[in-house]
């Protein structure tokens, strides 16, 4: 006896350890519960084969299984109806690998030779009370334990009891706990039955899925199937080109072109110079060999100064010992009613004449590249940032900027931090090892088998 029962509870072990790994192989086609079937002990379900991995049970293989596992003998059915339920639950809080103690279905593992179905479509699941009833003939009758321990079953009759379990109880108790809580609720009605000795067999599945994974339409497929997950970049508006009789000669990009006058609020010039159909105007430009010029008209759209202009003054010219020419933006010019704020940028903004030239931020505030030059300039702050500007040698029929020469320097302060960490290791390095070569070793030793050495000493 005890041989026989201690066999059933391997065969058990061994079945739910097949549920959950028939679960994991069971792919996530469309919307899908599992159901659990077993019967007491001393009866035994119809054996079926093992539904293929992706098989969905369907409404109709459903009701073939319930007429050859019911038969025409009367029985006692116990549908435990959860709310919601997935494979995934099985999978997450069952107890698997031999962690049996932390599972949450301690009573539904104990269970004898368990029939496993792991994905019944989401309609068949919704129709088994209906099925039950139809196959056994009688209304369901819902109770709990309280009132089943009242109750008195015949075994010669049919009985169709269903015990709703919830699926979450609020924020008070995880997902684990409620579904712990639902197989002590399991556990006791199976032993109210056990105490009556009444057979029984046992349902236990879900009106809907906890967890339903929506699948793709084949509408879009092939583009979705090999798209990447990432953010989607605004596209780069070109820059600002003006032409000349000879073609393009001057070339403007800044993704922000902000002014403020007595550090008020900053108004950004971006989206009127470099947007499709933006209200500037390049009337006064013009280039030639030596010299060009940028004008930037916005008329009355910058409010309250009326006109506002900005100019780009840039001159090149050949140095000697570089051999080579030079660029350089040798002033910048803002333009607001009748006055005008001058700011030099030789100083910083230059480069090869063949080159543009590119600054992440160009300021006349801090680590000032434009310099102001007369009262007015002081009274505005500019902030042009990524800026990019190239005023000679531009190809015919090209729209990017030539190779930049970029205001960052090499040397940037974190290789000064490291050069000169570096030196003065090497420093301390060479002073000591010049102290070890000056070390002396003793020229004189004592002879124990002479004199000994006399030390004189002189008063």
């Amino acid at each position: 006896m005890a041989g026989s029962e201690s066999s059933s509870k391997m065969r058990t072990k061994i079945a739910f350890i097949a549920l959950l790994f028939s679960l994991l192989s069971t792919g996530s086609c469309s919307s899908q519960v599992p159901l659990v079937m077993w019967s007491s002990d001393g009866d035994t379900l119809p054996p079926l084969a093992s539904p293929a991995a992706g098989h969905i049970i369907s409404n109709v293989q459903l009701m073939s299984y319930l007429n050859s596992a019911l038969g025409s003998a009367p029985h006692n059915v116990l549908l435990f109806l959860q709310d919601k339920l997935s494979k995934d639950d099985f999978t997450k809080y069952g107890g698997v690998f031999g962690n049996k103690q932390d599972s949450a279905f301690p009573n539904l593992e104990s269970s004898s030779s368990p029939l496993v179905l792991p994905a019944l479509s989401w309609l068949g699941a919704s129709a088994v009370p209906g099925l039950l009833q139809e196959k056994l003939g009688v209304s369901p009758l819902n109770v709990d334990p309280d009132t089943l321990e009242h109750l008195r079953l015949n075994a010669s009759e049919n009985t169709l009891l269903v015990i709703n379990l919830p699926y979450s109880s609020g924020a008070y108790l995880s997902c684990k706990d409620v579904l712990r809580n639902n197989d002590e609720v399991i556990g006791k009605v199976l032993s109210i039955m056990k105490a009556q000795s009444v057979p029984y067999t046992a349902i236990y599945t879900g009106l809907k899925p906890s967890r339903v994974i929506e699948e793709p339409s084949l509408i879009g497929q092939s583009s979705m199937s090999r798209s990447l997950l990432q953010a989607v970049v605004d596209e780069v508006k070109p820059p600002l080109m003006f032409n000349s009789t000879r073609g393009p000669c001057i070339m403007l990009w800044a993704q922000n072109l902000n002014v403020s006058f007595s550090d008020q609020e900053w108004i950004d010039l971006g989206p009127s110079t470099f947007a499709p159909g933006g209200s500037v105007r390049t009337s006064g430009s013009f280039c030639n060999e030596t010299n060009s010029q940028l004008v930037l008209d916005y008329g009355s759209s910058v409010s309250p100064y009326n006109p506002f202009r900005l100019i780009f003054s840039m001159s090149q010219r050949r140095y000697p010992v570089s051999a080579r020419n030079w660029f350089t933006l040798d002033t910048v010019e803002l333009v607001f009613n009748t006055l005008t704020a001058t700011y030099n940028g030789s100083h910083g903004i230059y480069a090869p004449a063949e080159y543009s030239f590119h600054c992440q931020n160009v300021n006349n505030f801090r680590n000032a590249l434009l310099v102001p030059r007369n009262q007015n300039a002081t009274q505005w702050r500019m902030l042009f940032t990524d800026f990019q500007i190239q005023g000679f040698s531009i190809l015919n029929g090209t729209t990017d900027f030539s190779y930049a020469s970029d205001c960052a320097g090499f040397f940037t302060p974190g290789i000064w931090m490291g050069l000169i960490t570096s030196l003065l290791m090497l420093l301390i390095l060479t002073y000591g090892l010049h102290m070890i070569m000056q070390l002396r070793s003793m020229d004189r030793f004592d002879d124990p088998k002479g004199p000994s050495i006399s030390v004189p000493q002189s008063e």
